[in-house]
């Protein structure tokens, strides 16, 4: 998706909480300005409780983004947000039914599994909560009742990457290494399958990425054994880092991508060390889940009529590396 669509449903989130200031601040017909009753959610509302729910594992940075833009819509509007994770599907389903239990007022989540996640939203909406899917699941919340879904398209982001390389590269006769950093999580096998779609010869690799330290001796033995190599591509920030000293270990020249940011990758791009990256924005994904909600809950809107909300995917290279860098120091990119 482009930074220009990205940028409209920005505008539309915007124009919508507009809307409901003016209801707010409504003019009577004699010109007087008449005092309405606080919205819910408000001072002086009812106060809402949303539990945002996440695969998130041990050392993946990724998720800071996801916590901070929850934390920040939470803060808003008045909502109290109840944040918790674990990177076991079972696990984080049995999470669901604590907030279902607990009575929370909404509830957003990840959908690494469909299959284990979704029937818990299914539970969640029989018993009156509305839920939202983020950054995964896109193929498959509203099968499981959820109203909204805030993510990037990543079938869609992995073709995008496999373009680019076999553009820079003149044509997909080298080799792409793709590498998996979480067993069972589906939005990383469609990556790939979106890489491998635009770059026919790509192999992937399964890594432990909640240990950067076996990732880098895992990549680096693999480059020394595969020389054909010509570009790696990852699927998360931190792993991009591991596989960097892994390509100096090995005395590599293959190109090195990733998706999503932090600051050693944003500090990469600009070295040139790594060649670009693909952004879904995962502080806009919670941001949107959770204002959103806010919104359904205290007017009934849907936001994008039911259909995906793309936050990505955008290319961030060193043409726009330094407007971006100063947003990902402050945990928002």
């Amino acid at each position: 998706m482009s930074k220009s669509g990205i940028f409209s449903t920005s505008k539309l989130v915007a124009a919508a909480a507009a809307g409901l200031l003016l209801t707010v601040t409504a003019c009577s017909s004699q010109g007087g300005a008449q005092s309405a009753p606080a919205a819910p959610g408000a001072a002086g509302g009812k106060q809402y409780t949303i539990a945002v729910i996440t695969h998130e594992g041990p050392g993946e940075t990724f998720f800071d983004r996801i916590r901070a833009g929850a934390e920040q819509a939470a803060k808003q509007h008045g909502v109290t947000l109840k944040y918790s994770n674990d990177p076991d599907v079972g696990k984080q389903s049995t999470l669901i039914e604590n907030a279902i239990d607990s009575k929370v007022d909404a509830i957003a989540s990840t959908m690494p599994n469909p299959d284990t996640i979704g029937p818990e939203l299914q539970k969640a909406g029989a018993a009156g909560i509305p839920t939202v899917a983020i950054n995964s699941g896109i193929d498959s919340y509203q099968k499981y009742g959820a109203k909204m879904f805030f993510g990037s398209d990543e079938s869609l982001a992995g073709q995008a990457a496999g373009q680019r390389l076999a553009k820079e590269d003149g044509g997909s006769s080298g080799k792409v290494l793709c590498v998996v950093h979480s067993a069972g999580v589906q939005t990383l096998e469609t990556r790939c399958a979106g890489v491998k779609q635009s770059f026919p010869n790509t192999e992937n690799i399964q890594v432990n990425g909640q240990d950067l330290a076996s990732v880098q001796q895992t990549l680096q033995s693999k480059l020394l054994q595969d020389p054909s190599i010509t570009a790696i591509v990852t699927l998360d920030a931190g792993v991009a880092t591991a596989a960097m000293q892994a390509e100096q270990a090995a005395n590599s020249k293959a190109k090195l991508v990733t998706f999503d940011l932090n600051q050693d990758v944003v500090q990469a791009i600009k070295d040139k060390k790594i060649d670009f990256s693909i952004d879904q924005q995962p502080y806009l994904q919670s941001y949107e889940a959770v204002d959103s909600l806010w919104l359904y809950l205290t007017n009934g809107n849907v936001l994008g009529g039911g259909k995906p909300v793309l936050t990505g995917p955008a290319f961030v290279d060193s043409t726009n590396i330094d407007a971006v860098a100063t947003y990902a120091a402050n945990n928002t990119r």
